[in-house]
């Protein structure tokens, strides 16, 4: 993890943010060596679960046969 000073950080913001991004690395912002932000990338968050419930876990199809055609089908059984 990276760290900085303050004064460096507001001289480098855009340039730091954008390493951020690119690395996926965190960064420390420190204020006389002592950490006061954290700088991390952007992650997007999965659908929010519900206790109990899967739903959110599945995909549902319309027609599962004809991707496979009625022969396959047919032959399974």
């Amino acid at each position: 993890m990276k760290s900085m000073t303050v004064t460096e950080f507001k001289a480098q913001a855009l340039k730091a943010i954008s390493e951020v991004s690119d690395s996926r690395e965190k960064l420390v912002v420190t204020k006389r060596g002592t950490p006061v932000v954290q700088v991390v990338p952007y992650c997007v968050e999965l659908a929010d679960a519900v206790p109990g419930k899967l739903s959110h876990m599945f995909d549902f199809e319309e027609d599962i046969v004809s991707p496979l055609g009625a022969e396959m089908w047919n032959s399974a059984g």
